[in-house]
């Protein structure tokens, strides 16, 4: 026995023959460490994020699908475990909805209460009463999911982390859906109507992985709310966006010129079938569908009570299908190709028009909605090549080529300004103005910072440099600028044919009343971000605050001294 080991202790005396064993020995061992830990991390029912001791009967009932994405994920994962999300292929990217729900998110966590023989059932633990009963979700019971036909069959996104009930309702009222569901703890369906059979509440029963105080439906379960919709909500049936109720137009034939009489009216027949016609406005009144495009016979901007237009569609329980006075209007995917043209101008232009606003106050925006508008190319005062490559085709001209309808800028300085003949001057609430700002800094035009950003010393240095410079922008345009139109962000958004129509007016070109209405079906572009990582806490310190509060309250006093409308109330401290 001495003599094998004497030898091993000569091996291990030669230094580099040591050195490299001692090396194989530990790159071994961190192999089988490595293997384990991928193994316990790819594994759903054990890690941290997937649904714990989940019995096999139930991943039989879960379906194909849903074991599908997540053998996917697992064979993704190497090491550890790795944030689950989880989407439909046949679905699309999320939003997040509108401020009102965060609020009562907050709220809800605040209350904390438990206690099944409250007024409300397990899927409402943690919610008060209050809550409850103010409209903005309104939980309607469990019902039955088939993986095979979806009790709500919009959009859906899954994470079996972080999913909570807030998250869900938000992401669906964002959407434009009247309800939100959510099912095994960890997936979010949205819909405008429940196909599903209502089974009792002790089996909606597993917790959100989010958040243990509330309930997220179970195993082929949902737990579902009726949404009440923010204004700006767009609501959804399938790929057509509700535009409301309108009262007949005084001459159909000519206004929407393309009628049919279909037997079982219902909201996809008459959609699929002005979508295959080619129309971007599907128009249900009664058994009658009338399709065409948005024009001043039929503009769409004077929207009627929705109570006006009740009548059930004969095999859709939950959809309106309006009647012979009051048509239930939708737009299609069809795209409304009168505004897509655009080119430069046929004669170079002596006078230099800008389009002049602080950083992250929606220039961009502006610049596509006016190209659609005039049907010229807008010009930059800088190169952006992926502005170029999106289709902003003036961006490579230099900017006093006298080719573009306007120049977008962000420059302030008194020299700078006074280079151009006039302006329109964009101004955007300054809270919003520096976080999209800040998103794109550090996250590219549509992209978003990370959270190591806003929460390290780039946020708040970024404020107090930039916050200062949205004042001094609008003051230095106010006062060096020769002839200025100013345009709030707020104000286009809510009221884009007016509000666009006098941007128009001011750069000179012949207003086409068409052409805006088409506009307005195509006012997004490419250039807008998502709202999926919208941050879930307030970013401004009660200092920042303060100081924005006096910005805000020097530009507003500006503006009323040059008799121009003040800065709208919503910018205003409260």
């Amino acid at each position: 026995m001495a003599r094998p080991l004497l030898k091993i202790q000569r091996y291990f005396r030669r230094k580099p023959v040591r050195f490299f064993s001692l090396i194989l020995l530990y790159l071994t061992a961190g192999s089988l460490v490595f293997l384990h830990s991928g193994f316990v991390g790819g594994n759903f029912s054990g890690s941290g994020g997937g649904g714990g001791g989940r019995d096999p009967l139930v991943a039989t009932e879960m379906g194909r699908g849903r074991a599908a994405a997540v053998a996917a994920s697992a064979g993704r994962q190497e090491v550890g475990t790795v944030s689950r999300v989880f989407r439909d292929p046949r679905r699309h990217g999320r939003r997040y909805g509108p401020a009102w729900m965060k609020r009562a998110r907050q709220d809800g966590q605040k209350a904390g209460g438990r206690g099944a023989d409250a007024g409300w059932n397990r899927a409402l633990k943690g919610r008060s009463g209050k809550e409850a009963d103010d409209g903005r979700a309104k939980y309607v019971g469990c019902y039955v999911d088939d993986i095979q036909k979806r009790a709500l069959r919009g959009v859906s996104f899954f994470d079996y982390k972080k999913m909570t009930v807030f998250r869900c309702q938000d992401n669906c009222a964002e959407r434009g859906y009247l309800y939100a569901g959510l099912e095994f703890g960890a997936e979010c369906y949205c819909g405008h109507k429940v196909q599903g059979a209502n089974v009792s509440e002790d089996q909606c029963n597993m917790e959100c992985k989010g958040e243990r105080t509330n309930a997220c439906g179970g195993a082929n379960r949902l737990s579902i709310y009726r949404l009440e919709l923010s204004h700006e909500s767009a609501r959804r049936y399938g790929s057509a966006i509700f535009k409301g109720c309108f009262l007949r137009p005084d001459n159909v034939s000519v206004a929407l010129p393309l009628t049919a009489v279909i037997h079982n009216m219902s909201v996809d027949k008459c959609v699929d079938m002005c979508t295959e016609k080619e129309q971007s406005l599907a128009a249900l009144a009664g058994d009658r569908c009338h399709c065409g495009f948005p024009t001043s016979r039929f503009s769409l901007h004077e929207p009627e009570e929705e109570k006006m237009c009740l009548h059930r569609c004969p095999v859709e329980e939950m959809e309106s299908c309006g009647n012979h006075q009051y048509y239930v209007v939708y737009q299609t995917q069809v795209q409304d190709n009168r505004c897509m043209d655009r080119r430069f101008l046929s004669s170079r232009s002596k006078l230099l028009q800008a389009l002049a606003s602080f950083p992250g106050a929606g220039n961009t925006w502006a610049r596509h909605l006016i190209e659609l508008a005039t049907g010229f190319y807008s010009g930059s005062y800088y190169f952006d090549g992926s502005l170029y490559n999106k289709g902003f085709k003036g961006e490579r001209d230099h900017w006093r080529s006298g080719r573009t309808i306007c120049i977008k800028t962000h420059e302030s300085g008194k020299k700078e300004i006074e280079a151009f003949d006039s302006g329109i001057l964009m101004i955007r609430n300054p809270y919003k103005a520096l976080m999209a700002e800040f998103n794109r800094k550090y996250g590219g035009h549509i992209g978003f910072a990370s959270q190591a950003h806003w929460k390290g010393k780039e946020w708040p240095e970024f404020v107090k440099n930039y916050a200062p410079w949205w004042a001094s922008h609008t003051l230095d345009w106010l006062r060096y600028g020769r002839r200025v139109h100013v345009v709030h962000f707020e104000d286009l958004k809510r009221d884009l044919f007016s509000q666009l129509k006098g941007m128009v007016l001011f750069l000179g070109p012949v207003v086409s009343e068409d052409r805006l209405l088409c506009v307005e079906g195509q006012k997004d572009g490419n250039f807008k971000r998502s709202g999926l990582r919208k941050l879930e806490y307030d970013p401004y310190t009660p200092e920042m605050r303060a100081d924005i509060d006096a910005l805000i309250r020097t530009v507003d006093a500006a503006l009323k001294a040059r008799n121009m409308t003040g800065v709208p109330m919503e910018y205003m401290p409260r």
